[in-house]
């Protein structure tokens, strides 16, 4: 008999959890597994939807209000009920809705960020009743395994490091069809960051490095940020104060970033905080070397002056010197991106796939 699996996630939007979730339900051998996905809000522009559309992996999209919203539990509950799912498989706060109308199901809960970064008291609250009752936690990354421990005083069910489908970035001719495409000359050296803009990620704080860092390089260089959030006016703003407009473009949300990858030169982050990051891992499979913050699994992903170069978060004049060090050295920068794709040759989404198959059955098997 195959097993259900219900992924549940808030939306399906371009972002790394989002297309973890994406992954598992379609990578998910069919001949053991039947998947589904439940969000709670509802469609958006340029989501995962035709994604999952094309595997004919079914979606139910609950249209969730802004803040609490208590409907959320019946909606979950008719859902499940009619779905009949053997593993439920949360993502970010959803937790708090699934754990009271779970029914018979395993419920596995990943953990994409540091334990102790919830969003309010209630959500850190209510998730360690969820683990003190039996639901299955997994960590991205050994830090993020040990920040569970400390917390929680007991082990995750599982450390599973995200994966990222490798071939997606393997594009020949895709540099200069999407620069052109872009007004971006061959010359132009491209440094590229893919993160949500908000206060985790920092992108004020990349925006000034980036800035400090361009009095010293060939004024050929331009910073792209693809992604969007909350602080996207105050690092529009930013940027208007530093006179950097002619330099740095914001991007929006992609459709597919492994063409802007393919095209840069250069990957940069400067978050606070994280857990595992896939845009990491994807800058990497497209051969750029990382310029980072050395935060969360981070230095898991990238070996510091050998793939990229790891800065202390929080320290604008470190990444600063870092980027410009690279941005002015083509053949440093080629001989790190090198090694980030072959370093990147472990990060395959088979191999999370297949850790999560065995995990779900598992708990599968303990709950018959």
């Amino acid at each position: 008999m195959r097993l259900r699996v219900a992924e549940v996630l808030p939306t399906l939007r371009r972002a790394g959890a989002e297309q973890v979730a994406v992954a598992l339900a379609c990578g998910l051998p069919r001949d053991r597994f039947d998947t589904a996905v439940v969000t709670l809000y509802g469609a958006e522009p340029e989501d995962l939807g035709p994604v999952l559309s094309e595997r004919g992996i079914p979606c139910s999209r609950l249209g969730k209000r802004a803040g609490p919203d208590l409907r959320m539990w019946p909606r979950l509950r008719r859902v499940f009920l009619e779905y009949q799912p053997n593993i439920i498989h949360t993502h970010s706060y959803t937790l708090r809705y699934v754990r009271r109308v779970a029914g018979p199901a395993a419920v596995v809960h990943t953990l994409h960020n540091l334990a102790g970064k919830d969003p309010d008291r209630l959500t850190a609250w209510l998730d360690h009743s969820a683990f003190r009752r039996g639901v299955a936690a997994v960590a991205v990354s050994g830090v993020v395994a040990r920040s569970f421990e400390l917390r929680h005083g007991r082990s995750p069910a599982a450390t599973i490091p995200n994966g990222v489908d490798l071939s997606r970035f393997n594009r020949p001719g895709a540099r200069t069809a999407w620069r052109r495409a872009h007004g971006f000359a061959d010359s132009d050296v491209l440094v590229a960051s893919v993160a949500r803009l908000e206060p985790q990620k920092d992108p004020e704080g990349l925006v000034r490095a980036f800035a400090a860092a361009s009095a010293s390089v060939n004024p050929s260089w331009r910073l792209l940020l693809a992604g969007e959030g909350s602080l996207r006016e105050p690092a529009r703003e930013c940027v208007r104060r530093l006179n950097m407009a002619a330099q740095v473009r914001f991007l929006g949300v992609l459709a597919d970033v492994a063409d802007l990858l393919c095209a840069a030169d250069l990957f940069a982050l400067a978050s606070r905080w994280e857990g595992n990051p896939l845009s990491v891992m994807e800058a990497m499979a497209a051969g750029l070397p990382v310029v980072a913050t050395a935060v969360g699994g981070v230095p898991e992903l990238v070996e510091d002056g050998v793939t990229g170069v790891l800065v202390e978060p929080g320290r604008p004049e470190a990444l600063a010197r870092a980027m410009a060090e690279l941005a002015g050295n083509a053949g440093r920068r080629r001989a790190m991106g090198c090694a980030a794709r072959a370093r990147a040759a472990r990060f395959g989404v088979d191999a999370m796939v297949s850790a999560y198959a065995g995990l779900f059955e598992r708990l599968a098997g303990g709950r018959r």
